[in-house]
């Protein structure tokens, strides 16, 4: 797998392509991200709510975005700039679509770098439906890629939900994660509160795991806001709460730099030493590092000690 990798990189570096650098102290070994995306709620809805105790804990507990953004309006959108560093200029829900763009699972793939996506409410894996079971193809981007669609061994990396548990417990999970709850669970048919409880259920199996033992980050976000407000280089998909935990951070930190959801791939990308994609390529994005890594060790200082007689 390393040695893949080793190739890959070495050949995007002779093309010219522009690779992530590793954060101060990072490790080589390629780290454990889970992104979990939620649907539908403006950061005041979230933290501090009555209907939120459990998300509101982690934000206060360990790492949060004070300034972040979705990216667009409606649902999709969001999902696809989140792994393709594009809206591929889509503004609506719409379930036809085919894009030939390069997403971040095939950078991953490229690279060695293992990753699965799990949907809750989804019957098989590579599920070529657009609905089903609290299943919504909309807030499933990977099935929106070509060459994600047209190759069954990265398809059948889309699997449901109930998958993850074994992987975990079997040691089978791979670096990279995602999750797509069903359309109660994520609240876009529910309650804050509904959301919160499934949230409070089923992440602590997670940060339980080796898997998260093993220098993991969790990056818990929304789709989009209830409003339009924005940042960066034009997202107006509102204001949204975005959480971030890190098992090697181990104090509560806050950044107030404005980042939108090219600013998290960018994150995503640049802990694995994957080269940018779209919108990730620019600072103007901003990034969740700040949230990700320990900081680096003080520096040591000499200090003179008086000579007694």
């Amino acid at each position: 797998m390393r040695t893949a990798a080793a190739a890959t990189l070495a050949a995007l570096a002779l093309s010219g392509a522009r690779l992530a650098p590793l954060p101060a102290g990072a490790s080589s070994t390629p780290a454990h991200v889970l992104v979990i995306v939620e649907e539908n709620r403006s950061a005041g809805e979230v933290l501090g709510s009555a209907q939120a105790p459990y998300l509101t804990s982690l934000a206060n507990t360990y790492g949060l975005a004070q300034n972040a953004y979705g990216q667009s309006h409606p649902s999709l959108p969001n999902y696809l700039e989140l792994i393709s560093g594009s809206t591929q200029g889509v503004s609506d829900d719409g379930t036809g679509y085919v894009f030939s763009a390069p997403t971040l699972a095939g950078q991953l793939s490229a690279a060695g770098i293992g990753w699965r996506a799990y949907m809750e409410g989804v019957p098989s894996a590579c599920y070529h439906g657009v609905s089903g079971n609290g299943y919504a193809k909309k807030h499933d981007p990977f099935m929106y890629f070509a060459q994600i669609l047209d190759n069954p061994a990265q398809c059948d990396n889309v699997v449901p939900y109930a998958q993850l548990s074994t992987d975990l417990g079997d040691g089978t999970a791979p670096p990279f994660l995602w999750i797509t709850p069903n359309l109660c669970d994520d609240g876009h048919d529910c309650s804050t509160a509904t959301m919160d409880a499934w949230l409070g259920a089923q992440l602590p199996v997670v940060l339980r795991s080796s898997w998260f033992a093993d220098h993991g980050v969790v990056i818990i976000t929304w789709d989009e806001g209830v409003e339009s407000s924005g940042c960066c280089s034009g997202a107006h998909g509102g204001h949204i709460a975005t959480i971030v935990i890190a098992h090697d951070v181990v104090q509560h930190r806050v950044i107030t730099t404005r980042v939108d959801h090219g600013g998290t791939l960018r994150t995503i990308e640049t802990l694995y030493g994957l080269p940018y994609l779209g919108d990730a390529a620019c600072t103007c994005s901003g990034d969740l590092l700040g949230l990700t890594t320990p900081p680096p060790p003080p520096a040591w200082t000499w200090l003179t000690v008086p000579r007694f007689r």
